[in-house]
């Protein structure tokens, strides 16, 4: 239904976007992410017709945006991060006002209108002024403008900003609604939105697209943050030691324990992927003899994919890789014995799984 192919945007010598490529299916909704200034609103608006490409292609339901941009037009709805009202008319007028300039036929507009305003929960709101409607409620006039045409493809630019939470999940639930029917596009930096609402997420970061899959393979492919986190009183010299030599463990790292009593510390266990060390993990921390006082798993979660594609430098917070020297002789038959005994408890067979302003109309490169 949409296809871009190697779509690049430059204001003189600055790219503001740079061979973008992705594509999305007949009903999909396509979750656009990325940081504020990557390139979300300059691609929307390339595909939308309100700007032209420096170069590359983009076809809305087998039109060309450039060669055919008024047959996309009627293709398309689109909602800009400020919804385009007229304060003066009320949300019924505004709709009529909008089924006709987008050439809906007189006979079927008032169906059409009828439709937007059900779809959109506008009812109790239809002969209301738009001036009067609350930020919530011209998010949703700004929807029904988008749809209120029937358009196969709607493009939604940061469709949830400046909302409250319960408004949020109402224009979340109304956009999932539209899946099926309607091929959607998604714009948003809001990580919780793309992992609830869309189908596939594609990754835009500094003018290029990153990533391209659903948020679960994502997950599994792009993140490092499987493993567990534990609470324990004691020396951890030992302990780390032990679990650095657990097979299928990657990593130990000591989190901040400034809000801990004395003697109590955090760890972090990344594993590799696929493994499930609970249980051995369990067994060598009573085999130290420290006191456990938690000990639960840690997921990795869209967040993480965000921050791994989009950042250049791991972000800086309380934690701290421990390198201090072990306590213990690497080949002592103590060390060794309790891994070996860790290693052979059993284990369970669950998977671990945790905007630039340019010159023209200051868009979000």
């Amino acid at each position: 239904m949409i296809e871009v192919e190697h779509l690049s945007k430059r204001y003189g010598s600055a790219p503001a976007i740079k061979d973008v490529t992705f594509s999305v299916e007949k009903g999909e909704i396509l979750g656009f992410l990325g940081p504020n200034g990557a390139g979300k609103t300059t691609t929307m608006r390339i595909l939308t017709g309100y700007l032209p490409a420096t170069s590359g292609t983009a076809r809305i339901a087998g039109f060309d945006v450039h060669e055919d941009s008024m047959a996309v037009r009627k293709h398309i709805g689109y909602l800009p991060e400020t919804p385009p009202l007229y304060p003066d008319m009320t949300v019924e007028g505004f709709l009529h006002f909008v089924a006709r300039i987008k050439g809906v036929a007189a006979g079927d507009r008032a169906n059409r209108v009828q439709s937007a305003i059900q779809r959109c929960n506008l009812q109790e709101r239809r002969q209301t002024l738009i001036r009067k409607l609350s930020k919530g409620f011209r998010q949703r006039v700004g929807i029904a403008q988008a749809i209120v045409h029937d358009p196969p493809a709607i493009i939604l630019d940061e469709p949830t900003v400046g909302l409250d939470p319960r408004q949020i999940i109402e224009v979340r639930n109304l956009i999932k609604s539209l899946a099926g029917e309607h091929t959607i596009i998604l714009s948003t930096h809001i990580l919780p939105e793309v992992s609830m609402t869309c189908n596939r997420v594609a990754i835009i970061n500094r003018g290029e697209v990153v990533a391209t899959n659903t948020p679960e393979e994502l997950l599994q492919q792009l993140t490092e943050g499987t493993g567990y986190e534990l609470e324990v009183e004691g020396n951890i010299v030992n302990l780390t030691t032990y679990l650095q030599r657990l097979a299928g463990v990657r990593g130990v790292e000591q989190l901040s324990n400034q809000y801990l009593p004395e003697h109590r510390h955090k760890l972090r266990i990344s594993l590799e992927p696929g493994q499930d060390l609970g249980r051995n993990i369990a067994a060598i921390v009573v085999k130290s003899g420290l006191g456990l006082y938690e000990m639960r798993r840690v997921q990795a979660s869209l967040e993480d994919v965000f921050l791994e594609l989009t950042t250049e430098e791991k972000p800086i917070d309380a934690e701290k890789t421990i390198h201090t020297e072990p306590a213990v002789d690497s080949a002592s038959p103590a060390s060794d014995s309790v891994v070996e005994a860790a290693q052979t408890t059993p284990t369970t067979s669950p998977t671990l799984v945790p905007e630039s302003t340019h010159p023209s109309g200051g868009e979000d490169a």
